[in-house]
């Protein structure tokens, strides 16, 4: 049996006199990669927090590393070493015990943090105008890896990543799956002896999740690394844990094998009824040989966007599916009137004028861009504001707080929230809120503007099963009681199948197939299917 590298005593976190971590007990041995599994709010992305130090320290508790301090330099490593020879500086490595959140340890807790990294969900955290190695070159610089092998350490790296072909790309061209690769690059850096993933491929298509899966473990043994993987995702804990914990309601539901887990986990689905088609009203957009090409130094033009034409009816829900890279959301964005097409027409019918979306000027895309709602996969909300003010500010009008508050609850609630949930979180900070919760106000933040046509751009990323089916039946509720009409990019084909009436099937920039839900996803690579 390892040595242990963490123990957790009795953890507790509260926000606002609400407990949302109660008495965590656990430990976590060198070389473990632990799964932490539970719905949105279930305390994940808080212990994870706890785990690495960062932001607010427990209400009650400790998190104890089980280290090898070097006794010359800043160097630590796992405690199994002590008694060796420092890497660094021939020092001799002593055993330590560095309780994370006790004051007294500040200087320990530093040098604890740099044995310790974190890939968080939705979160890039690139140097956009960068090239993919000067991405890794930034993050050898950080830990002042010696500058005269820093470019071979970086394309080791990249290679290990398997994205030596894309190394000279700049990282704001990458598809999301790229992206998350680079970020792991930038981790691996660091050389950690404990790697934190929270949601670490929620956004991805099944594909890419899995490769990323695959060298986070890969990763792991050949760096002698530990790991905590969060999830709402059973396969992403069988994929890659030895062992997982079940969190309900801020509490250790169970801990154990990740098959006994997730059977735990599962005993809270529940199916829901088949729900109706709606009948669609009249065509509100029609897109015609939409172009959008990109000159890149590396690659010439781009064609992320290539002829696409199709058209969607008002109350219909319209998917729009492919691998990462494939041009969803480029696509997705030229709808919104967020970025131009290089050629084509995008139609919105606005009234009984149909507005050219390619055209600028107030009478064309600035007047339709004001009833087309876009929630982006890499979304943000104001952190020191609540979840009345974000929700408010989304309007843009100045409303009485009485009637911003109702307006709130209201849109919170079609975003997946009871109606108490959506009354107690009105004042608590984006912080204080797990990733799905956010993930949900930021919808939130969309459809209380009440578009026309609402663009959601891999809506359940970061989301449980269970709240899936939640947000499921608020985009329903929404076409059926408000006329909503909805587009979504996804590839998450499990979605689609229960929510959309037609699909798009998009590869390299074009529309393969167009036609009802089952039809396309009959269609569909085994790579692009959902497991």
């Amino acid at each position: 049996m390892p040595q242990p590298f963490i123990s957790v005593s009795d953890l507790c976190m509260e926000f606002d006199e609400t407990r949302v971590l109660n008495n965590i007990s656990f430990e976590i041995p060198e070389g473990e990669v632990l799964g932490v599994i539970g719905r949105s709010g279930a305390g994940k992305s808080v212990l994870m927090h706890l785990l690495r130090g960062v932001e607010q320290p427990p209400t009650k508790g400790s998190v104890v590393y089980h280290m090898a301090a070097c006794n010359r330099c800043a160097f630590m490593d796992v405690q199994s070493q002590a008694g060796g020879k420092c890497p660094e500086c021939g020092g001799e490595l002593v055993a330590v015990d560095v309780d994370l959140w006790d004051e007294k340890s500040d200087g320990m807790k530093s040098r604890v943090m740099n044995r310790t990294a974190i890939m968080f969900q939705r979160t890039f955290a690139l140097y956009g105008d960068d090239r993919v190695i000067e991405n890794v070159l930034h993050a050898l610089d950080d830990i002042r890896y010696p500058q005269e092998h820093a470019v071979n350490r970086a394309a080791d790296l990249i290679d290990q990543v398997k994205l030596s072909h894309r190394m000279m790309h700049i990282a704001r061209d990458l598809s999301g799956g790229e992206k998350q690769r680079v970020v792991l690059a930038r981790q691996l850096a660091k050389n950690p002896a404990m790697l934190f993933a929270d949601e670490p491929t929620g956004t991805l298509d099944p594909e890419t999740a899995k490769l990323v899966h695959s060298m986070l473990i890969d990763a792991a043994k050949k760096n002698r690394m530990g790991m905590v993987v969060t999830s709402h995702f059973s396969q992403v804990i069988e994929d890659m844990a030895n062992r997982a914990i079940l969190l309900a309601d801020g509490e250790i539901a169970a801990i154990g094998s990740p098959d006994s887990v997730i059977k735990s986990f599962a005993k809270g689905y529940h199916e829901l009824e088949e729900t109706s088609v709606a009948e669609v009203g009249e065509k509100i957009l029609a897109a015609r040989d939409v172009t959008k090409r990109y000159i890149s130094v590396d690659r010439g033009v781009v064609k992320a966007v290539n002829s696409v034409t199709f058209d969607v009816a008002r109350k219909e829900i319209f998917g729009i599916i492919g691998k990462s890279g494939a041009g969803k959301t480029t696509l997705s964005r030229i709808i919104s009137g967020v970025i131009e097409p290089t050629g084509g027409e995008m139609n919105v019918l606005i009234g009984d004028d149909w507005v050219d979306m390619t055209k600028p000027g107030i009478d064309q895309r600035g007047r339709a861009k004001e009833y087309i709602g876009l929630l982006h996969q890499e979304y943000d909300l104001f952190p020191h504001r609540s979840v009345l003010d974000n929700l408010t500010d989304s309007i843009g009008l100045e409303i009485p707080k009485e009637l911003a508050a109702r307006k709130a609850v209201v849109t919170l609630r079609m975003a997946g929230f009871t109606e108490e949930k959506a009354k107690a979180i009105l004042n608590r900070m984006p912080g204080e809120l797990s990733d799905g919760e956010r993930h949900r106000v930021a919808l939130a933040q969309v459809l209380i503007r009440e578009p026309r046509l609402v663009i959601l751009d891999e809506p359940t990323g970061t989301m449980d099963p269970i709240t899936k089916q939640d947000v499921k039946h608020s985009i329903l509720h929404a076409r059926d009681e408000m006329d909503e009409t909805f587009i979504v990019v996804s590839h998450d084909m499990d979605f689609v199948r229960d929510i959309c009436d037609r699909l798009a099937l998009m590869r390299g920039g074009k529309i393969l197939s167009i036609g009802p839900t089952e039809q396309v996803l009959a269609q569909v690579t085994d790579e692009e299917k959902a497991d």
